[in-house]
């Protein structure tokens, strides 16, 4: 059907309205992922999946499936047919490389954000935290310290999170202490939410301290302190990564709802981190 379609009209919008969104949308409503990946690559087709949205629900779909080597592909024919990255699509893409963990999806991963650098897109701070763990977890501990400081925003949970696990990586343990030491002082207003640390990383703090006796007594003292603060969090790092910030929620209802509508015609916002 798409291709007759394709083949009478050669378009791929009517009035501002997308048909390759719609067609993928019902593809994810009916589980047919494999069917959509060998139509979005089909050449006779070229030109209906014309917008990044497309690519977005299909990559989105496989991600959730757990086929992260075909969302690479999909990522790869995107690029492959001249279709514009976005800040959805490299978020996508680092965490399909962090899903991957392997040395080529992290030489992937490195190759997407410095192209991204050099073109001059901006990217979420998400996607350089999914940079950074993916580096980490191939234990590429340069490239994660290297991305950790191009991080400007700074108060951010995550990357906090992160920059103990690189610090600690790089042998750097007085490094570790001041970071939490100054999660601690730090006087939070009651409606401003407190930067927490995982349960995970800083049990992985608590053993490397146990070749400093002396830092190992400071951190015992810390870790009470963020315990009384309500500063420590059970989620893992793959939690936090995961995690839809809360301004983002309501938008990420979108697939949720299982609505074949217009919305298609806007662009999409992935709900791959629910």
């Amino acid at each position: 059907l798409s291709h007759r379609y394709h083949e009478q009209n050669g378009i791929t919008a009517s009035h501002n309205f997308k048909f390759g969104p719609l067609f993928m949308r019902l593809c994810y409503e009916l589980d047919l992922e494999r069917p959509a990946l060998e139509l979005i690559k089909d050449q006779n087709l070229h030109g209906f999946f014309s917008d990044s949205t497309s690519f977005h629900i299909l990559m989105t779909m496989l991600f959730k499936k757990g086929h992260f080597e075909s969302a690479l592909e999909v990522l790869v024919e995107m690029k492959k047919q001249g279709i514009s990255f976005n800040k959805e699509t490299y978020l996508l893409a680092f965490a399909i490389c962090y899903k991957l963990d392997n040395l080529e999806s992290s030489k992937i991963s490195a190759k997407f954000l410095e192209e991204a650098q050099l073109k001059g897109d901006t990217l979420p701070l998400r996607a350089y935290c999914f940079a950074i763990a993916t580096a980490l977890k191939q234990n590429d501990v340069v490239q994660a310290k290297s991305y950790c400081c191009q991080i400007m925003r700074t108060e951010n949970k995550l990357y906090n999170n992160l920059k103990v696990l690189v610090q600690l990586r790089c042998g750097w343990l007085e490094e570790v202490v001041n970071t939490l030491e100054a999660a601690v002082e730090v006087d939070t207003p009651p409606f401003v939410k407190k930067t927490e640390f995982s349960e995970q990383v800083l049990a992985a703090v608590r053993e490397k301290m146990e070749e400093n006796p002396d830092l190992s007594v400071k951190l015992g003292n810390i870790y009470t302190k963020l315990q009384a603060s309500g500063r420590i969090t059970m989620c893992t790092l793959e939690d936090m990564l995961f995690q839809i910030p809360s301004t983002k929620k309501a938008t990420a209802k979108l697939l949720n709802q299982k609505q074949l509508g217009y919305q298609v015609a806007n662009p999409f916002q992935s709900n791959l981190l629910l």
